[in-house]
């Protein structure tokens, strides 16, 4: 790769640099006060120079499979945003991955831009720019699923202003409440809410269905049993 060549170059390059000794004749200069200085600028440069060879070879490293990247790591959004439930996130990531285009794992501005049209919120190129900005924790001008996960926290938790394109996207989203048990909710967390008490009237509903259930299976249990004991006193 193009990239790891580079790094090599720049590795010889910085090895070559930190190889060169200064003149032992310079020592005997009667001005020391100019060689403390140079001396002292040297030593700036080298740990400089150390840091940046530290950061090259860890590059080289990560690139030939022998390091693993420090970005890395295990993210589990059911244990990290434990305020939405499985079913929530899984209708984010759905959406989340309706709109990856590109199948990279990640939401870039053109595909944010295409996301905001369909949602009937578009953006200025500017505007989309910010609404990234605003959650990109790492800095590199995509939406990752973990960042757009924070998109929904951070609309939750009031720290989004009410105009912005992420309360937009936050609310036009809903995360098909309809499928909640609430119909006609114009608003996500409000119909969150009301979800959740749909779902415990619901829930509720099932218990008394199999507790009917029971009592009917109990009754024909004794019924039979009865019946038995009938039939067994006309016919010993």
């Amino acid at each position: 790769m193009a990239s790891e060549e580079l790094a090599r170059k720049l590795q010889r390059r910085l090895a070559a640099e930190q190889s060169v000794l200064p003149d032992p004749c310079v020592l005997d200069n009667p001005i020391k006060q100019s060689h403390g200085e140079s001396q002292e600028k040297i030593g700036n440069n080298g740990n400089a120079t150390s840091e940046l060879t530290e950061k090259l070879n860890r590059r080289l490293d990560i690139n030939e499979g022998n390091a693993e990247s420090k970005q890395a790591k295990i993210f589990n959004p059911y244990t990290e945003f434990k305020e939405f439930s499985r079913k929530q996130i899984k209708d984010m990531e759905k959406m989340f991955k309706r709109y990856d285009s590109g199948k990279d794992g990640f939401i870039d501005l053109m595909e944010l831009k295409m996301m905001m049209e369909k949602l009937g919120a578009p953006q200025t190129h500017l505007g989309l720019k910010n609404m990234i900005k605003e959650v990109d924790e790492d800095f590199d001008g995509k939406l990752s699923f973990r960042e757009f996960l924070l998109i929904f926290r951070r609309a939750a938790a009031g720290e989004l202003q009410e105009e912005s394109g992420l309360m937009a996207l936050a609310r036009l989203s809903e995360i098909d409440v309809s499928t909640e048990g609430v119909l006609g909710a114009r608003d996500f967390f409000e119909a969150k809410v009301q979800a959740l008490a749909v779902r415990s009237k619901f829930e509720a509903e099932i218990r008394e269905e199999q507790e009917e259930r029971k009592r009917q299976e109990l009754e024909r249990k004794q019924r039979r049993a009865a019946f038995k004991e009938l039939q067994s006193t006309f016919c010993p």
